[in-house]
Formats: structure tokens, sequence, C-alpha cells
């Protein structure tokens, strides 16, 4: 089941946050997150917050998602007030979002438009199973104004999906990129999984190979963890399947390096690869960047100006708190300089674009040093200030930032 929420500090009813967050509300990159905590299945290796149909209970229902994510977005604009900027980027992640209706998804946006404006060529984006769409739901999304889909395909391997619990078709995700092309979307990503356990380096090569054939212009590849209470992490418990392995993990990494490159797309963030800026994720950028943005939905995270809040987790908990006019807000933390500080280190560094050395405490840069000799910063970009990870230096990123960071 989903993990538990942190503790935090009490949000007041309206959800209003301290003044200094809203100093500078304008100057930074501004998105909206929208979580959609609906999935027709569990997978095994998962621990995000959602819930299948057996799973919701009382008190909510896709149904009415919709009309609850808008109060949240209405919400969301009394307590930014007028200061609040267009929006850069809207993503909608969950859960499938795509079990909603379409039209459900639209009216959110439209929300979001209404109440904030979206600026000009404003990137949207939502996730989606391949089973989840047909031509005729793509097209309307890209009607109602979405720019951007990202696919979970995780693999083409059968065997490997059905460790992961996985319940879509091989070569269903290749179907869905075309679709998705047919309707008019120009950006459209593949979510790829590495290092499952019974998975081999041929098994991923032919996964890589498949994707690419499917002809995306980003893909996101991601080494598999295991969560603790995940269906996954008791059958490894219990004996049935091996942990992954972190040099196979490694190794998987490098051919994932390799095939994508090869075929014209690039490393921007250690785990996504675009076929040039136009391609890449302005929304997870925003993150990775330190940019604004407000979470809607059960268990969304949200961030503006040095406060982090997250709402309340299950579905029913989440509609009723909106129905009685309160924020869902669970708790809330303000984060000192020191704690921006140490964030910025290990979020930028994980950029190709890098971090600046100028911006980095001396002893870090000291460290940076460290980690030039050592082959784990790019030597020329060194040179022009900027740290920036080499291939070995992003397979010992962990490491890097730690020696960073305080």
């Amino acid at each position: 089941m989903p993990s538990v929420l942190p503790d935090g500090d009490p949000v007041p009813p309206s959800g209003e946050l301290p003044s200094e967050a809203l100093d500078g509300l304008g100057s930074r990159p501004f998105g909206f997150y929208v979580h959609v905590p609906f999935c027709a299945t569990r997978c095994g290796y998962c621990d995000f917050n959602t819930y299948t149909a057996s799973e919701l209970g009382p008190g909510a229902s896709q149904r009415d998602y919709a009309a609850t994510a808008v109060e949240e977005i209405r919400l969301a604009r009394r307590v930014l007030g007028d200061a609040a900027p267009p929006v850069e980027t809207v993503f909608f992640g969950g859960g499938t979002p795509t079990l909603l209706p379409a039209a459900d998804l639209v009216r959110i946006l439209d929300a979001i438009g209404e109440e904030f404006g979206l600026r000009p060529g404003a990137e949207v984006t939502t996730e989606a199973n391949p089973e989840s769409v047909d031509p005729a739901y793509l097209k309307e999304l890209r009607a109602g104004g979405f720019t951007r889909m990202s696919f979970g395909m995780q693999s083409a391997g059968e065997h490997v999906l059905a460790v992961l619990d996985r319940r879509h078709t091989p070569g269903r995700p290749a179907e869905a990129v075309r679709e998705a092309r047919d309707a008019g979307f120009e950006h459209v990503n593949l979510d790829l999984i590495y290092g499952t356990p019974g998975e081999s380096d041929d098994d991923w090569r032919a996964s890589l190979e498949a994707a690419l054939a499917a002809g995306p212009d980003h893909v996101s590849a991601y080494s598999l963890i295991v969560e603790d209470g995940t269906r996954l992490a008791a059958r490894i418990r219990r004996g049935e399947l091996p942990m992954p392995d972190d040099d196979v993990a490694a190794d998987r990494y490098l051919i994932a390096e390799e095939m994508l490159t090869a075929a014209g797309l690039s490393w921007y963030e250690i785990s996504n690869w675009a076929a040039g800026d136009e391609a890449r994720c302005r929304h997870n950028l925003l993150y990775w960047t330190g940019g604004d943005w407000w979470g809607a939905g059960p268990g969304a995270h949200s961030h503006v100006g040095g406060t982090r809040w997250w709402n309340v987790k299950h579905p029913a908990a989440y509609a009723a708190r909106l129905a009685a006019g309160t924020s869902p807000a669970h708790a809330r933390e303000v984060l000192s300089a020191e704690d921006r500080a140490v964030e910025r280190v290990m979020l930028e560094l994980r950029l190709a674009s890098g971090l600046p050395l100028a911006d980095l405490a001396p002893q870090a840069r000291t460290a940076c040093a460290r980690a030039l000799a050592d082959g784990l910063l790019e030597v020329e970009a060194f040179k022009a200030g900027q740290a920036v990870l080499t291939l070995r230096g992003r397979l010992l990123a962990d490491a890097v930032v730690r020696d960073l960071t305080p």
C-alpha cells in the first residue's frame, strides 16, 4: 500500500501560506501537478498513492473526481492571489489519469486556464497506460489543449512485465505512440524500467530497441527500486525473486546511454533523454531548477517560495475537506536557506547543464575538485565554472551529492 505521509507543521484551514512564501511569486516558473489516484490494478512494484476500485471505499468516486479537483484549483487561486503568474506547465500523473474520461481531464485543464491563465506555448502532459487510450480519446485530449503524452511501457519482455504485474500487451506502447502522433501530439515519452528480477541484458536491449522503433522524442529510463510494503518487496523477502543488483543496474544504464545516444536522444537529466531541447519535459525541469508548483489531488505535494506542503492521502478525505470549504493539505514545512541549498545541489547536479561552481560553499568547491580528479566531473565544464557529471559520475551521482552537501 502507499507509504505514510511525513509529519510537518499544521496548515491553516484556509490554506493560507506564509507571507514570505509569496515573495517573488511570478519571478520563478510556475506549474501545476494534478494527481489522479486511480488504477485498474496495482502493479507489484508501485508504492504511489493510488487506489483500485476495490481499495477506494465509500466517500470518493472516479465520477466526481474532476469536480473535486476543480475545487482545489479554485482554492489555489484564492491562496495565491493576484500575484499568481500564468501557468507554464501542467502535468497529470497518477495512478492512471486516462482512466478518467478525456472530457474530465480537459475540464480540469480548463479550470487551471480560467483561474490562472496558461502561458502561450504552455506544456500540458498526461501520463497514460497504453491500454487506457484509443485514437478518439487522444484526439479529444489534443483538441482540449494537451501537448504531450507519456506512456508507461516499462519493458518489451512479457516475462519482465509479469514480474512487475503490468497489464499491457507487448507492442501496444508502439501503437499508442503512433496513435498519439496521428492525433497531433508532437511530443511523446516512453517510460522504461531496468533491473527487474529475471531481466537479462538482451531483454533490456530488446526493450530499448522496441521503444526507439516506436519513434518517441523522449525516453525516461529508471532503475527498479524495491519499495517497502509492495508486493514485489514481499516476494523478494520470501525468496521468490532475487534482489536487484546495483552492478547489473549500472551495466543496464550504460547500455541505455549507448543505445539512446546512438539513436539521437541526448541525456539532459540522469534518467531522461530527449531529441533536442523542445522535446525535454519542461514540467520536470521546473521541479529540478527550483520553480514553484501547486499539486492538486490526494497526497499531492506542492512548493511555493520555499514552503512545501502535501495533501491528505485518501480520495474520500480529500473530497470531504474540499466539500467543507477547507484546504486538503495534511501538513507543511518551511525550508531553511540551508535546506534549499542542499536541494539545489541534489537536483541541479543531475542535469546535463550542471551546477554553477560559484554558487557552492567553499567546502563544496573543494569536494568538486576531488570529484574532478576522480573523473566524476567534466573537465571543460569545470573550467567554464560548471559542475557537470561525466558518464561515470552519473553512475555515482548519489556519492558525489553526499560529498558536496553537509
